[in-house]
Parts: C-alpha cells; structure tokens; sequence
C-alpha cells in the first residue's frame, strides 16, 4: 500500500535546478536510499520531502489512512536542540500520544524514587492505568531498549553537555522511539561508531517502517535497501535492489550507453559530411533530416564516470618511522588511554576500532602532538613526514581562492609512471571543477571543505598519514578515488572511521581501544572484526542461558529428588502428655486471671502473696506454651 507519493518536485539551487519532475512514491515496508554526489541536492530534496524546505513545484503527499496525524519521523545531518532540555525531553518532544503517556510515565517513576507523596502515588495510578488501557508495556520495554543499546542511561543529564556524537545518538533514539510509519534520515551514520551502526543497520532492516534515506555507507545500503534512486543531471532515477544491485545495474548501462553512444557518433560523421555540402532546406524532407542531425548533436551525451586512478611517487621512509613509549592519557581523573608502546614499520595500514567517547582522537592527537601526553614520548624519524587530516579543519585564510589554497602545498603531484598532474587537475579528480576553483574557500560548503583540505594534505607528499573521520561528508564516487589512491599509497597509514567498507578496503590491522582504556590488536579486516566480536558475545550470551538454564534445572532437580523426612509420630506416653498440656494450660491462664485480682486487693499480705504466685506462675504458664508447640510441630 502506498505511504508516500511525490509528485513533479523541483527546487532551483544558487546557480542551476538541483532537480527537476521528481515523481516517485514508497510504499509500507519499503525501505528506499537516495545516492548521488556532493552537491547534487539529496539532501535538499529529502529535506524538501520532509517540509524542512519549501518546493518550487511540485506536491507530496502522506497517506493519511496509514498515518492519520499525517507525521513521520525526520533526522536531519546536524539535529537542533534546545541546550536547556534533559536528554528525556528531547526524546520525548513529540506529538505522538503513546509516547506522551510513556514521558509521563517515566517522570513520575524518576519523582517518586526520590520520595513517594499522595499526589505522585495517584498520578503513577492514573499512568500505570492508561499504560494498561493503551497497551503499552510492550512499547515502553521497546523504548527502554532502544535506549540502553545506544548506550543512554542518564535520562536527566543536559543536551548541552553531550559530546557531538552523544546528540546524533540522543537524535536518533528520538526518531526510533516515534510511532510513526515513516523515516527519513539524512546521513545517519555520520558521526556514529561502528557498534552503533551495526545495530541500526540490524534495526531498519528488521522493522516493519519505511525508510527513505541518504547515506554513503555501501554495507549499510546493501544491508537494508531495497530501493536505490540515483539523483544525476537534475533527474532521479530508480534502481530496483540493494546496493550491489545497482552497481550492477549501472554497469549494464554504461556499457549500453557508451555503445549507442559510439553508433551515433558514426551516424554523425557521416550527417555532418552531408550538413558541410550545405543541403537545400527547402524540401520537408531535407528539413527533417536537418533537426534530426542538430538534436543529436546537441544531446545530452553520456558521461562516463572518469575511474581516476593514481599512484603518486612517494616519499621515502627512513628507517625509523615512529615510536611510541608508554604513552597514556586521563582526563578529569578517567584514564582515557593506558600506558601503550608501538614501534611502526614501512607501509603499515592501520585502523582504530572503539566506541565513541573511547579515546581514538585523543590517541590521534598524541601522536601529532596536537595534545601532550600524560606519560611517555612520541619519537619520529627523520625522513617521517605526517600530515594529519582532522575531523574539523582549520583554515587560517578563507579569502584564498581554492586555487590558490592547494598551490601552497604544491603546484604539482609526481605520479609513479613519471607522469604530472598540476594542481587544477588534481583538484578535478575530486570533483572541483571549472569555476569552483577561482571560488574564495569561504563561499564553500562544510563538505567542500572537507574534501579540500584533504586534497591539500594529499598535495604535500607525505609518507606517514593519519585520517581522523575522512568519509564524513564524502560522496562515495569520491570515497572510491579516496580508496584508490590510499590502497596504492607507498607510506604508513593511520586512520578512525566509521564507514565499515571504507576500513575494510584500506587497513588489513586494527588497534582495538578497549573499555578501560587499554589497546589491543587484531590483524584482519574491520568487516572480520565485527562479525568475530558478534560471535563472542553470542557464544558468551549462549553460555550464560545454558548456565543459567543449568542452575534452574539442577535446583528443580533438587527439589523434586528430596527426600521429605518422614512424620515422626507421638508415643502413647507423649500423646497423654499432649492432651494433659492443652487442660494443665488452660487451668494456669485461669490462675492468672484470679491472681490479677488478688493483686489489686487492698491487703497488702494478699496482693504481696499474689504477686509471687502469679510470677511463679507465669513462668510454669510459658514452659506449658513451649512444650505444647514442640508436642503439637511432630
């Protein structure tokens, strides 16, 4: 049935369309992605769907039968938030009303294990009623676990203390926990761990919402799409499969499109010797043959993807490279990074594997000296020449042109078959074309600056390179150029991402930051790494069902083979001894009543004399009661 339908969408950008006649529709369950390059208009068109922008033409339309209050759930690349919300309010800040009943739910369990009142005490059964009535104890235990595997607990702490990848986290859950049909997430795995990915790759492939996307990560689009629509040349164009399908697909194409394409440039050579003779126009015939020939020679023509490969010549690495000595680092009292020695070796192709918050950036900046080190050195050899891409670059003079930017490092890139490529061709191979590179470095987006500064540090030549978070932001045509050029790359490399496909094809070891600060390693491929840390913690889960799953059966067992000790019977003796204890006991309880009276005579010989009697006999009276429970438990 169908959710979402788009009609003739179009939005003009800054100089050009960004697309044009976008008409496409998704049904329930679907689970769609949009691809393209930077700057194309993914995101501007997801977000034009969304209502985030308005369209230049064009409608869209909700189904209002699968979703009556006509919502859905939108997580945008950078989330907003107000710095003054707890965490639980910003989950929370939906119109949905089963999430509502939910938020109030939980505040009042968070108010009450501070002290219970009359008031709290009524509301929590006034909740706890409409959870009942509502059905939603399911839900609210979906909730909770959404929350404790993305790793939020602290429910109150304030969204203006969270670290960058915290708020896409806290973002995240909220468009989770939505009841609504729809998700629409633009660039979801940015800034995310691996971990997280892996489990929300696992959630949007299970669940039974629709999904309409933008993202880079191929393993992530071939886990859970099955739609695949191309925005190219202002068109959006669908691809029916996951990822692999559509490369597949395009391959098929290309291949159709650069055949026609060389059959009508053969037609051509032959019409335009016709067109030079100056035919005469005035036949109908002539006429049409005429604008036959200027239609096919003002074509779109077929543009084929350039494949830039390259091999530069490299710096040569002396024999020591770098050195780390005990180096280790805490931050407020928590030991970030423990105590850890390494010596690299020539052409090492390493990446750090860790949750976020576990210290990968804080092990880069050691290393760069951007941060000093707690304990230890950090030696580099001579010949060693880093160049450190990090996750926000600084540009010190952002009036230069592009241009200009890049030609400080160098004006020419030395390939390794001895062939050059200047500055501005460089740049082209990764995407800045034509005016762009005349354009000031203000005027560009987070994105092309990005891209940029990595294409300067690649300009200077280095042999030691260290990447922190190089794939956000990037399209993946410029990922591949970035793969290409890193596989082939002759130096030492060290790099934190979190696009699973990307570590795969440039890192064969992986530097492990544990938990408590410790770093392990494992010498295979990141894709390896997850499913062997899967495996484990499936095994370690099996084994603790069956432990546990023992221990009730042995204690079931035990329970069903005890021996229950037999009834020992009364003797005759102790049975008239019983029966004598029930009366003996009775005559005593009236002997106190009795002996309560005599104490409140006024003769004091009688009260005095009562008085004793009644301890006396109050103790006898006791010894009955303690033998008759033993006689009365045979």
């Amino acid at each position: 049935m169908n959710l979402l339908s788009v009609n003739k969408l179009a939005k003009i950008g800054r100089e050009k369309p960004l697309f044009t006649d976008v008409t496409f529709g998704l049904d329930l369950g679907d689970k769609a992605a949009l691809i393209g390059r930077n700057g194309s208009g993914k995101s501007t068109l997801l977000n034009t769907i969304a209502g985030i922008l308005p369209p230049d033409e064009g409608t869209v339309v909700l189904n209002r039968e699968l979703s009556p209050d006509g919502t859905f759930s939108f997580l945008s690349q950078n989330p907003e938030f107000k710095p003054t919300d707890t965490i639980r309010a910003h989950i929370f800040r939906s119109s949905s009303p089963k999430l509502n009943i939910i938020r109030q739910y939980e505040e009042t369990c968070a108010q009450m294990e501070k002290g219970v009142t009359a008031s709290l005490q009524k509301q929590f059964d006034t909740l706890t009623a409409k959870m009942d009535a509502g059905d939603l104890w399911n839900y609210e235990s979906q909730v909770r676990s959404i929350l404790s595997t993305l790793g939020i607990h602290d429910l109150e702490r304030p969204m203006s203390g969270l670290s960058g990848g915290m708020i896409k986290k806290v973002a995240l859950a909220q468009v989770l926990v939505e009841d609504t049909p729809l998700l629409m997430l633009d660039e979801p795995t940015n800034h995310l761990d691996i971990s997280t990915i892996y489990y929300l790759q696992n959630y949007l492939a299970e669940t039974k919402r629709s999904v309409l996307m933008v993202t880079h990560d191929r393993y992530f689009l071939d886990a859970v799409c099955n739609h695949i629509y191309e925005l190219d040349r202002n068109r959006l164009k669908l691809y029916v499969g996951n990822y692999s399908t559509y490369l597949e697909k395009k391959s098929t194409e290309a291949e159709v499109e650069a055949n026609t394409e060389r059959r009508i440039e053969s037609v051509l050579r032959v019409e335009r010797d016709w067109l030079k003779r100056g035919p005469c126009a005035r036949g109908t015939k002539a006429k049409a043959r005429i604008q036959h020939d200027m239609a096919l020679i003002n074509r779109e023509k077929f543009r084929e993807d350039k494949g830039f490969t390259f091999e530069v010549e490299g710096r040569r690495l002396g024999g020591k490279i770098l050195e780390l000595h005990n180096i280790s680092k805490g931050f407020n009292g928590h030991q970030v990074l423990k105590e850890f020695s390494y010596t690299f070796s020539k052409n090492q192709k390493i990446g750090i594997f860790g949750d976020n918050g576990s210290g990968k950036s804080t092990f880069l900046n050691i290393i760069t000296g951007t941060i000093p080190s707690d304990t230890g050195t950090v030696v580099t050899g001579e010949n060693t020449a880093i160049a450190y891409y990090m996750q926000n670059p600084i540009f010190p003079d952002t009036t230069l042109t592009v241009l200009e930017y890049v030609k400080e490092a160098a004006e020419i890139m030395h390939m390794n078959d001895g062939t050059t490529l200047s500055a501005p061709q460089f740049l082209e191979q990764f995407g800045f074309e034509g005016k762009i590179q005349h354009s000031p470095v203000s005027t560009l987006s987070g994105g092309e600056k990005k891209r940029l500064f990595l294409v300067r540090l690649l300009l200077s030549n280095p042999n030691f390179l260290i990447l922190d978070e190089p794939t956000n932001d990037f399209d993946i045509f410029t990922m591949n150029i970035l793969e290409q050029f890193l596989s082939s790359f002759k130096g030492c490399l060290l790099v934190v991402s979190h696009d699973r496909y990307f570590m795969d094809k440039v890192c064969d070891t992986l530097f492990i930051i544990e938990d408590d600060g410790s770093i392990s390693g494992y010498v295979g491929k990141c894709s390896e790494y997850i499913a062997y840390r899967e495996m484990k913690r499936a095994e370690e889960e099996k084994i603790q069902r069956e432990t546990s799953e023992k221990e009730r059966k042995k204690e079931q067992e035990a329970r069903q083979n005890q021996t229950p000790t037999p009834r020992k019977k009364l003797s005759f003796k102790e049975q008239k001894e019983f029966e004598g204890l029930e009366e003996r006991i009775m005559e005593l309880e009236d002997r106190q009543k009795e002996l309560e009276g005599l104490m409140a005579s006024s003769d004091f010989e009688t009260s005095s004399r009562a008085g004793q009697e009644y301890s006396q006999n109050q103790a006898e009276l006791e010894k009955a009661y303690s033998r008759w429970e033993e006689l009365a438990s045979v």
